[in-house]
């Protein structure tokens, strides 16, 4: 591949809290009862396992919330029919989402036993967790000496970039040491690590499915909606809070003493694309935000507090520089939106960069080997939707919140 000149990445993006190698710490939100921020000591013992337990996840409509919010019951039962291969999907490579690293250092305890529950009712020959911070790695080896039946436990470690925990990046990273997306098909539940069918599965999932080995799906859907049942880690400009689905979005503004709302909030990480003020009503549920235009996603979110533009612009970069550079179009694709954001935002567009970002957002969508290129489509395509008046005054250099930043800096 020829080599290719770095992406220059303006300041962080909202949500991109510096780590520093913490502990986060997490609370349920006001009215949601605690489940995976609960006392672990205090947990009943596990009630369910093998067939049971994945009856019971298919009953409690339990969805992945690494982002695709795919039913869990149907990824378990794909694999089911062969030796297989089970791994915790712990690579939080999402800059503003914070809620494995949570559960990683937090409640390790509790995506333990979600893995080694799925290993056993799946009949798994191998089990791992696959992380991609140092912290983490730390924390989540401590929590295996310390776990009873967890001996057999590989921990993967990988490096933090924002690809490395797609699904076919988990597998690739485990058998050939790159961890980077591969064309589809195969998927993992086809062919995986040692070419065997593999379940990746985000650890707050595995989380969940310990608390309804521990509970029942009955319990587990006394709280969120008839199609996003349970609660959900949610994080909001690095805070984690445990939250019931359908709670509305400005709830969470609101519980952060946010009394004025934010001229934009970040949604479902950097893949859901910029919401205005008229979509803050939206319930925290998966089928409202996709019909929306929009993604929950990993549930992050993080609050604009300038100018939409400049936010995107951000954005767009930091997803051009992560990008794997492996597809033509991603590359080209990436850079060329942030490229002409860039150029809008600075009062110094080409005449044909506004229907160039319209038609790439609606044409690149789904031609690369991840969802990184279409994260990047649905951040411009928000921008315009949602926020014409404000690129109208950058392409007629007139952004009053740009020019206030500007005097104040």
């Amino acid at each position: 591949m020829d080599a290719v000149s770095p992406v220059t990445v303006p300041a962080a993006p909202p949500g991109a809290a510096a780590d520093q190698g913490r502990v986060p710490d997490a609370a349920p939100h006001p009215g949601t009862p605690a489940r995976l921020t609960a006392d672990p000591a205090r947990e009943p013992a596990i009630a369910l396992r093998g067939s049971p337990l994945i009856d019971a996840l298919d009953a409690a409509a339990l969805r992945g919330r690494g982002g695709a919010a795919f039913p869990a019951a149907v990824k378990w039962r794909a694999v089911r029919s062969a030796p297989c291969v089970v791994v915790a999907n712990g690579a939080e490579g999402e800059p503003a989402s914070w809620k494995d690293r949570y559960l990683l250092r937090a409640r390790p305890g509790l995506v333990l036993d979600g893995l080694l529950l799925a290993a056993e009712a799946l009949g798994a020959v191998r089990a791992l967790l696959y992380v991609g911070r140092p912290e983490d790695e730390a924390a989540v080896r401590t929590a295996l000496a310390r776990h009873p039946g967890a001996g057999g436990v590989e921990v993967v470690a990988v490096a933090d970039r924002y690809v490395a925990g797609e699904e076919t990046a988990v597998v690739r990273a485990v058998n050939d040491g790159i961890a980077m997306p591969t064309v589809k098909p195969p998927r993992p539940f086809e062919r995986g690590i040692d070419g065997r069918p593999t379940l990746v599965q985000n650890v707050e999932t595995l989380a969940h499915a310990a608390w309804i080995a521990r509970h029942g799906a009955e319990a587990f859907r006394a709280v969120g909606t008839a199609g996003s049942p349970g609660t959900a880690l949610v994080t909001v400009d690095g805070a984690v809070s445990e939250v019931a689905l359908g709670t509305p979005l400005s709830e969470l503004f609101a519980a952060r003493d946010q009394a004025v709302p934010p001229p934009a909030v970040l949604a479902g990480g950097y893949f859901g694309g910029l919401l205005a003020p008229d979509r803050f009503g939206l319930p925290l549920d998966y089928d409202a935000f996709r019909a929306a235009g929009s993604g929950l996603g990993c549930a992050a979110f993080g609050v604009v507090r300038d100018c939409p533009v400049d936010t995107a612009v951000r954005v767009a970069h930091y997803l051009a520089a992560e990008s794997s550079r492996q597809c033509g179009v991603c590359l080209n694709g990436t850079r060329a939106m942030a490229e002409a954001l860039g150029r809008v935002a600075t009062g110094h567009a080409a005449p044909d960069d506004p229907a160039n970002l319209a038609r790439w957002s609606e044409t690149l969508p789904g031609r690369g080997a991840c969802a990184l290129l279409d994260g990047a489509a649905l951040l411009v395509r928000s921008l315009l939707g949602g926020f014409p008046g404000a690129v109208a005054a950058h392409l007629d250099h007139g952004c009053a919140v740009c020019a206030a930043e500007r005097s104040t800096s």
